[in-house]
């Protein structure tokens, strides 16, 4: 049986994931691509580096972000956010590095720092949601 997830159970879930998968779309094409993100204040925040996704979102902000799980027994929890992108700056920017490194165990000091986005502009972003679903085989 699949039923709808009330919000309560919606915040819940994406608080235990970390991955999500934002799809945007632009003059034809459709491109989704997996990121790490938090969950807080109605929207998902991501910290990423500029690229095909940031492009696209750039130029049409209406996206959809989903996050799923699968487990062995057969069962299922997936959320679907539509929202908006919104590129963020300042305090915004604090605001998710710190929403996401609270997910995160601290990285040993000895810890070299892994290379990421070749050389790429990090962006900070946010999908605020305009509608919120989910559903789970139980």
């Amino acid at each position: 049986m699949v039923d709808e997830l009330s919000r309560a159970d919606i915040d819940a879930f994406l608080d235990t994931q970390v991955v999500g998968r934002v799809a945007c779309h632009l003059d034809g094409e459709t491109y989704i691509v997996p990121v790490i993100f938090a969950w807080s204040d109605d929207a998902v925040w991501v910290f990423t580096t500029e690229g095909k996704k940031v492009d696209f979102m750039r130029a049409n902000p209406a996206v959809c972000f989903e996050v799923d799980e699968r487990r062995d027994n057969g069962t299922w929890t997936s959320v679907i956010i539509t929202g908006r992108y919104e590129e963020l700056s300042g305090d915004d920017v604090t605001r998710t590095l710190s929403l996401l490194s609270s997910r995160f165990p601290p990285r040993p000091a000895s810890a070299s720092p892994e290379p990421r986005g070749e050389g790429r502009p990090h962006v900070a972003f946010r999908i605020t949601a305009t509608h919120v679903t989910g559903r789970r085989k139980a």
